[in-house]
Order: C-alpha cells, then sequence, then structure tokens
C-alpha cells in the first residue's frame, strides 16, 4: 500500500453525484462497504492486481448502493496504491475436507503487501488528479 496526498481527504460530498461521475471514470464500489464506510477502487492494470482506491466514511446517512435517490454523504479519507500478489492455478497444500469450501476457497496472498513500481504510482497519481478536478453537483 502507497499512501498519496491529496485535497479529497476530509472533504464531504453527496455519494449519488460521486458515484455517478467516479463510475465514468473507471472507478466502482469496492465490494467491501458497508452502511458507514467503504471506497471506490479503479483497476490500473489489465490484470486487476494494481489499484487506486478513494477510501470514504459516511457522513451522514445511510449508504445503500442500490438506490437511486441515496441521501448519504460521504467525506473521504486518505487515497492510496494497492496491488495485489496472489497465487494464481492450484493450492499444493488444499485437502479435502466436508465443509473447507466453505471457509477456504482461495489461496493465501503471495505478496499480501507487495511493493509498488514507480509507474504504478504515477498512473495512480495522475488519476486521483484527474477525480480531484471533478465537481460532481
Amino acid at each position: 500500500m502507497h499512501p498519496l496526498p491529496s485535497r479529497l481527504v476530509s472533504q464531504e460530498r453527496e455519494f449519488a453525484p460521486v458515484r455517478s461521475a467516479l463510475s465514468a471514470r473507471g472507478f466502482s464500489l469496492g465490494g467491501g462497504w458497508d452502511y458507514d464506510r467503504g471506497s471506490f477502487d479503479c483497476a490500473l492494470d489489465e490484470a486487476r492486481k494494481v489499484f487506486l482506491r478513494l477510501p470514504f466514511e459516511v457522513a451522514s446517512g445511510r449508504l445503500d448502493s442500490e438506490a437511486e435517490d441515496n441521501q448519504a454523504r460521504i467525506r473521504f479519507g486518505q487515497p492510496y496504491v494497492l496491488k495485489h500478489v496472489y497465487n494464481e492455478g492450484l493450492d499444493p497444500e488444499a485437502k479435502m475436507r466436508i465443509a473447507g469450501g466453505l471457509v477456504d476457497q482461495f489461496s493465501d496472498p503471495a505478496d499480501p503487501d507487495a511493493p509498488i513500481e514507480a509507474e504504478w504510482i504515477a498512473k495512480a497519481e495522475a488519476k486521483l488528479r484527474e477525480v480531484e478536478r471533478l465537481d460532481p453537483a
């Protein structure tokens, strides 16, 4: 993970217009969202291993990703770049267990804190500057 300085930090915005504006620029609501926090993620590579993440907290209201007229206001946190390096293919350590598939579907990451190359940091910074120029109503 590599934090990026940004003027977005601590800014509050209406969730729905922000989601719409960011979606048009390749961002999606991160899968780990909850009613009081979440993130917008944008893949920086075709393999979808390097991401620019814009975390946020809900400042007022409740987040509902399905509602078009969502009235939640969000407050942005510190943006960062993250890189997922994971094992591909079958896990040689896998063992047959009755309930194992419910719990252990995926192998452990090859490197949960992989270093991020300068090219990805530069690409993330450029994308972040683009986001900072947006003014969703």
